[in-house]
């Protein structure tokens, strides 16, 4: 059975099952959900939707859109409730879900919200300085640290710039939380939050691909306005880790359609992609990825808070590409499925 629950702060709804496995949606697929979000009992720390088999190969992804806070989390900002809004990337999940809704896509999108755990970092990117009660000198999952350093060796610039694997400090703000995090804390965010959710979405595209013979994961994201340059700023920037995630032919595609409905699109610049990208795209096996960064002004009202005049019509211009998307990406995978027959 299928219950609404009233919404933690910041949370637009929370959809809940009395069991631990999938449920069936209202539009037919089969929900998805998993992981929990410490502090708030029940919830799942993300949520989607399937259908078995995929209507088309696309998967949707929005790892940045939680906004459900536990009160702890609430209780330990130094700073205003109101800069969350800054690191949400703020009701890109409805974007994902109204899109695939449209489409038939599988979507996944967090209801975890960043603050807590950045889904789109490693569990290495992290500043070794915000913990508490961490063992000195010890390995963290295989990785060593610099003796006296603040910092693991490896350690990414996202973590050094404050927005590593759990956000430290903001531009403008600077520090965000009042004290240390403990680190046995840490540890339960990445066994209840990050390893689920990326589990979840490999199990997804692996399905996707052995059905079609290819995938395409959008993971979406969503920018503050960029600075403008020569009069115009760009409004989408698509990112592929410099040709290494997604086919050039997808990406081509994806410039053709934004460049056709006239939006300035960036490439790489000054997003290529994250974690997820590195972590799931496989170009050898079918299996493409680029992240979509898009300016929060062109669906989001003054704010940047609720939905604004422009979120239908973003909408429309995603189903479009999605299902122009679709119809490449399934090409590509009857290429590869006739290679593979002819191998064998």
């Amino acid at each position: 059975m299928l219950t609404l629950t009233p919404p933690p702060f910041g949370c637009s709804f929370c959809i809940m099952s009395d069991r631990g496995d999938p449920v069936a949606d209202s539009q037919g697929g089969i929900g998805l959900r998993g992981g929990a979000i410490p502090g708030l009992p029940g919830l799942a720390a993300f949520r989607g939707s399937a259908s078995d088999p995929a209507s088309i190969p696309i998967v949707l992804a929005a790892p940045h859109g939680g906004r459900c806070y536990p009160s702890a989390v609430l209780s330990a900002l130094r700073a205003p409730d109101s800069v969350l809004l800054r690191l949400e990337d703020r009701l890109v999940d409805h974007l994902a879900e109204a899109v695939a809704l449209e489409t038939g896509a599988p979507f996944l999108v967090a209801q975890a919200p960043r603050a807590m755990i950045d889904l789109n970092r490693a569990v290495e990117d992290l500043d070794w300085d915000m913990l508490a009660n961490a063992p000195r000198g010890a390995a963290h999952r295989g990785h060593h640290f610099r003796p006296g350093s603040g910092m693991p060796a490896h350690a990414g610039h996202r973590a050094r710039s404050g927005l590593g694997l759990v956000p430290r400090r903001l531009p403008g703000v600077g520090e965000l939380w009042k004290g240390r995090l403990d680190y046995a804390e840490l540890e339960r965010r990445i066994a209840v939050i990050h390893q689920p959710y990326h589990a979840a979405v490999e199990a997804l595209v692996e399905r996707v691909a052995a059905q079609w013979g290819a995938v395409l994961l959008i993971d979406l994201h969503s920018m503050p306005p960029l600075p403008t340059i020569g009069g115009a700023a760009a409004q989408f920037v698509i990112g592929d880790r410099f040709g290494t995630a997604c086919d050039g032919e997808l990406v081509a595609s994806l410039f053709s359609h934004l460049a056709a409905a006239r939006r300035l699109v960036a490439h790489n610049r000054p997003y290529a992609g994250g974690f997820v990208l590195d972590r799931h795209a496989r170009r050898s096996s079918g299996i493409h990825a680029v992240q979509i960064e898009i300016d929060r002004t062109a669906y989001l009202d003054s704010a940047m808070a609720e939905r604004g005049p422009g979120f239908d019509s973003v909408v429309a211009l995603l189903v479009a590409m999605v299902r122009q998307l679709a119809d490449d990406v399934a090409a590509l995978g009857r290429d590869r499925l006739r290679w593979r027959a002819a191998a064998e």
